[in-house]
């Protein structure tokens, strides 16, 4: 298929006089075959145009740059520019662009070897063509990638229906192929009908001259008798290597030449064989050189194209720098005047709110230390002391209870002095911060803990690190206390280089009113929004309690 369409200009299309120029020359050097010109005035055409009011122009020379590529067999970078184009799609694309961009992209992973892509396009090529010939000839490209394959059963599938639609699709050509390449594929299937479709083939390609269709059916002749008859196999790849000669195509020349070594015996196997090594030496040093060509193009145009924008910046910039230098001094003065003015105030703001949020995170964790000592541990103590008082403690069972009760204060106790003691942000964060977490299982209780692991935790601050853990400390102590679950999942997730910490719980839930410095939920938001984060709440009343938190890191 070929992407040569005439652009479509409406009404609100801008005037491109230098575009039209290059594009003029481009297409004369491409009527002519002088594809190294064609390719870089088609070049030229696209680097004087604005993206967003010539964005039809620019795929259009892009593709006719992918194409020339294509042509002199550098399939690589016709792929780094046809997927350039592909980049430059929206939604309004003219459907034939996209076609055409993914038909040349299917050609090149063909001639790669990479099928799966080739498969891939030419299903995407298809989707967008406009014509029932383009369909046509979309399906035949993707049988030709399973005849490469060699699943010519899955080949033959596709190409029988296009066999059958003459009558939908008038193209001699097209047809002609389609049945050249069902004839191959029965061939390869041992399928005796496989010579009359060949024969057929050739003679369509012969009534309408199609000379790269006729090198395909005298190869393809020529493999078919091979075994059968070897006189008739050369004779055969002789006519398509004389065709190819007459056309100048060098890979057709190269595959009859491989069939006349096959069928060839002695020094004429000889002869063809030299001449197969000479013609491939030949064709890669011309490649090579235009490969090397089309690449040189574009880096000159990229490089001629900065040194444009940095003169007309550098004019710019000049014509400033006068105009800054008169005002300059008297700015200068101003700036550090109320610069420093700014930095005092912020400096004495920020120490006094230090301090007193130093007062107030004292003031606060003693109030916490007392409650604790005064809620949990000192009632322990007591029922404790009042135990051993009244209780034989000379029996086994109640020497056990009341070790069981002291050791269930010390743990208490320990508890306490971790969650007020410093946090260690080191190499021990994390499995300080599994302890931690691991000390709110219970029996009734089931922490899951997914994707702590995977966060790069030594990139993290240390005042990050300490919040993370505070929060966490935080949110279990107030499950624990209120919401009667069973089972608390933690997700740690790094997205762009933010930290997302999502806690849920199949609790009792609560309602936003119930939000409030007691059960500490206020304390949790105050640590993320220090750290420039930001915590949502999500929760009904006997459904759960849910909350996600991101900061950056």
């Amino acid at each position: 298929m070929s992407c040569k369409k005439e652009l479509k200009t409406n009404a609100k299309s801008t005037v491109n006089k230098a575009y039209d120029n290059y594009y003029t020359i481009a297409e004369k050097h491409m009527s002519n075959q002088k594809f190294d010109s064609a390719f870089y005035y088609f070049n030229k055409s696209k680097s004087v145009c604005d993206v967003n009011t010539d964005l039809n122009r620019i795929i259009y020379s892009l593709l006719r740059m992918a194409y020339i590529q294509q042509i002199e067999g550098d399939y690589s970078s016709s792929e780094t520019t046809a997927t350039e184009v592909v980049s430059y799609f929206q939604h309004h694309t003219n459907a034939a662009y996209k076609c055409s961009a993914y038909n040349i992209l299917g050609i090149n992973y063909e001639n790669l070897y990479d099928y799966n892509n080739a498969i891939l396009y030419f299903n995407l090529a298809y989707k967008h063509a406009e014509s029932e010939l383009q369909k046509a000839i979309l399906k035949n490209n993707l049988a030709v990638v399973y005849m490469d394959k060699h699943d010519y059963k899955k080949a033959i599938t596709i190409l029988i229906p296009l066999s059958l639609g003459k009558k939908e699709v008038s193209d001699t050509e097209h047809y002609a192929r389609v049945l050249d390449n069902l004839g191959y594929c029965y061939f390869k299937t041992d399928n005796p009908n496989a010579l009359s479709y060949l024969n057929e083939s050739l003679s369509m390609q012969k009534q309408v001259d199609n000379k790269f269709g006729m090198i395909t059916s005298y190869n393809h002749l020529s493999e078919f008798y091979q075994k059968s008859n070897r006189y008739r196999a050369i004779d055969y790849a002789q006519l398509a290597y004389k065709k190819a000669s007459e056309i100048n195509s060098i890979d057709d020349r190269i595959a009859s030449l491989a069939l006349l070594i096959q069928a060839s015996t002695g020094t004429e196997s000889k002869k063809y064989s030299l001449k197969h090594l000479q013609i491939s030496d030949s064709i890669k040093k011309v490649r090579q050189k235009a490969k090397n060509n089309f690449a040189k193009i574009k880096y000159d145009s990229k490089i001629e194209k900065e040194e444009n924008l940095n003169l007309k910046t550098q004019k710019i910039e000049d014509t400033l720098q006068l105009e800054k230098q008169k005002n300059k001094n008297l700015v200068l003065y101003f700036i550090v005047g109320f610069g420093f003015t700014i930095t005092s105030f912020i400096y004495y703001y920020l120490v006094a709110k230090n301090e007193r949020e130093k007062i107030k995170s004292s003031y606060t964790t003693e109030i916490r230390i007392a409650k604790k000592l005064h809620d949990e541990l000192a009632n322990d103590v007591y029922q404790t002391m009042a135990f051993a008082e009244t209780q034989d403690l000379s029996t086994a069972d109640n020497k056990e209870l009341l070790l069981n009760n002291l050791d269930t204060i010390y743990s208490r106790t320990r508890n306490i002095s971790r969650e007020n003691s410093a946090i260690e942000t080191g190499n021990l964060f994390i499995p300080n911060l599994k302890e931690m977490m691991s000390g709110f299982n219970t029996n009734s209780i089931n922490i899951l803990i997914n994707g702590l692991d995977t966060i790069n935790w030594a990139t993290v601050e240390e005042n990050k690190k300490i919040t993370v853990y505070r929060v966490l400390q935080e949110l279990l102590v107030n499950m624990k206390k209120h919401s009667k679950c069973s089972l608390v999942v933690l997700t740690f997730k790094n997205i762009k280089n933010k930290l997302h910490l999502d806690y849920s719980d199949n609790g009792v839930g609560v309602v936003f009113d119930e939000i409030n410095l007691k059960n500490g939920l206020q304390n949790v938001e105050n640590r993320i929004l220090a750290i420039k984060g930001t915590i949502t709440f999500d929760t009904k009343s006997n459904k759960g309690f849910k909350t996600n938190i991101i900061f950056p890191i």
